[in-house]
């Protein structure tokens, strides 16, 4: 019973959603402007920087909390937190108040990782930030490093039911992100340059004057 309420907690927090939130606030519905995705990165260009890293943080401490509330919950059960991880990652993708239309699940991928292994998660961030460089593109960090984690995890632990328990992470984000390459491919994805120079990016996508105009409203 504990393991149960641990992962529908996870599960619940998981679909707590600032970008949706604070889209609603200024009166739209940011699954149906920009990238269309409830997360971190089209909070970035639709609601400002600020907002942005607001959601990632969120999100990076609710999958936190999330992994550690289980384990205070369950701590005589075994992989309660790696079914903590999953539980709060799908509720993220798939939160049943938003008619389970919610992120993408890579900013709860860091605030899981860092919950279960900060010795991992730095590995990981090092590791990506080289991929996210090297291709401009933030959707390579989130395949690669959805992947990479339970795989990595599991051989840590040397105990391979982990990467069972965490598979639902590599499968959801993994295959949440795959319309990102065919925007690549049609020059619709926003680069990582959009941190540093976003009103030049938005230009180059097109987007500029709609997420001005949804600002306004």
């Amino acid at each position: 019973m504990a393991a149960v309420l641990s992962t529908l907690l996870a599960y619940f927090i998981g679909g707590i959603n600032p970008a949706y939130i604070l889209a609603r606030f200024r009166g739209f519905d940011i699954r149906r402007v920009g990238s269309k995705n409830a997360g971190a990165s089209n909070a970035l260009m639709l609601l400002g920087k600020g907002r942005g890293v607001f959601v990632m943080l969120f999100d990076i401490a609710k999958a936190y909390g999330a992994v550690q509330l289980a384990g205070l919950i369950a701590a005589n059960v075994h992989w309660c937190r790696e079914l903590a991880a999953s539980a709060v990652v799908i509720g993220h993708v798939f939160p049943a108040y938003m008619r389970f239309r919610g992120g993408k699940g890579l900013s709860c991928l860091g605030g899981v990782v860092l919950a279960l292994s900060p010795r991992l998660f730095l590995l990981l961030f090092l590791a990506e930030l080289v991929v996210l460089f090297s291709t401009r593109y933030l959707c390579f960090v989130s395949i690669s490093g959805s992947i990479l984690f339970p795989i990595l995890y599991a051989l840590g632990k040397g105990d391979w039911l982990c990467w069972l328990f965490l598979l639902p992470v590599s499968a959801v984000i993994s295959c949440k992100h795959w319309v990102n390459l065919r925007r690549i491919r049609a020059g619709e994805e926003a680069r990582i340059s959009i941190l540093w120079n976003r009103s030049k990016e938005l230009e180059r996508l097109g987007q500029g004057v709609e997420t001005e105009d949804k600002q306004k409203e």
